[in-house]
C-alpha cells in the first residue's frame, strides 16, 4: 500500500509544486519552465514534473532526476549555448524535445523574460518545422523499412516465433512512422510521443499504421502493417532492396537484423 510519503502529489497544481523544486534546489537559474503533460492537460497523479531551467553561461549543461513532493522531477538544465545547440539537434533529427517541451511551457520563473524568448523561438522552430530527408536519408529509410517489412511479413508462415514477430512489429512501426512524418514535412516522436505525432503528421495512414501494430500484438497477424508500411514506401519512392550503395558508417542503413 502507498504510504503518505510516498503518495504522490496532488495533481491539481503542478506549477507551484514545481516552482517550489526549482526555488529549493535551482537558485542560480536566470529561467524556469514547466513543461510536458502537466503543461499540456494529460497530467495525472502519477506524472511527473518536466522542469527547464536557463543557466547562467558558466552553468553546467546537464538533466537531474530528483523526488520532489511525492513525485519525479525530470529537471533539464542548460545554457543559452547549450539550448541553442539543442533546438539545432532537435531540427536535424526531426523529433525537436527540448523545442516542444519550451513550446508548450508554463513559465515558473521569469524576472528577465528570458523564458519568454525561448518560447517564442521554440515555438518559431515547431512552426518551420524539421529539416527535408536528404537523398541518402530517403533510401537509407526506404531500404530499411523494406527490409522489416519483408521480415515481418515472413512471421506469418506456420511456426513463427511470436517474440521475433513482436519484436520485428515494434521496429516497423518505428521505421515507418519516421518515414511518413518526414515525407509528410512533419516533427516525429518516440515512446508515446510516437503515436501522439504520427496521428498529427497523417491523420489516415498512422492510423493504418497503429492499426497494424495492434494487430500483430492482439492477433499476430502482420498483414495489416505490412499493407501500412507498403503504403508508406509508395508515397517515398517504392521499396528499396537492390542498387543501394552506402558506404559503412555510424549514419548507415540499419538491417533488420541488427
Amino acid at each position: 500500500m502507498t504510504t503518505p510519503e510516498t503518495r504522490p502529489a496532488p495533481a491539481h497544481d503542478p506549477a507551484a509544486s514545481a516552482l517550489r523544486l526549482v526555488e529549493a534546489r535551482y537558485g542560480d537559474g536566470l529561467a524556469a519552465v514547466l513543461g510536458g503533460s502537466a503543461a499540456g492537460g494529460r497530467f495525472t497523479a502519477r506524472s511527473d514534473l518536466d522542469i527547464a531551467v536557463l543557466l547562467p553561461d558558466d552553468g553546467r549543461d546537464r538533466r537531474e532526476t530528483v523526488h520532489h513532493e511525492g513525485r519525479s522531477a525530470e529537471v533539464y538544465l542548460h545554457t543559452p549555448d547549450d539550448l541553442r545547440r539543442l533546438f539545432a539537434e532537435g531540427r536535424a533529427n526531426r523529433r525537436a524535445t527540448m523545442a516542444f517541451l519550451y513550446a508548450d511551457a508554463v513559465p515558473l520563473h521569469d524576472p528577465h523574460g528570458l523564458a519568454a524568448g525561448w518560447r517564442r523561438e521554440a515555438r518559431e522552430l515547431i512552426e518551420a518545422g524539421p529539416g527535408p530527408l536528404t537523398d541518402a536519408e530517403r533510401d537509407d529509410s526506404r531500404y530499411l523499412l523494406t527490409d522489416l517489412a519483408e521480415d515481418l511479413a515472413d512471421t506469418e508462415a506456420p511456426g513463427a516465433d511470436p517474440y521475433e514477430q513482436l519484436a520485428l512489429a515494434d521496429r516497423t512501426l518505428r521505421e515507418a512512422a519516421h518515414l511518413l512524418s518526414a515525407v509528410r514535412g512533419a516533427w516525429s516522436g518516440a515512446g508515446k510521443w510516437l503515436p501522439r505525432r504520427l496521428r498529427t503528421a497523417a491523420p489516415v495512414l498512422g492510423a493504418a499504421l497503429l492499426d497494424g501494430h495492434l494487430a500483430v500484438a492482439r492477433r499476430t497477424d502482420p498483414d495489416p502493417l505490412c499493407a501500412a508500411a507498403a503504403a508508406v514506401l509508395g508515397l517515398a519512392g517504392g521499396p528499396l532492396r537492390e542498387g543501394l550503395v552506402h558506404l559503412r558508417g555510424a549514419s548507415g542503413p540499419g538491417t533488420a537484423g541488427g
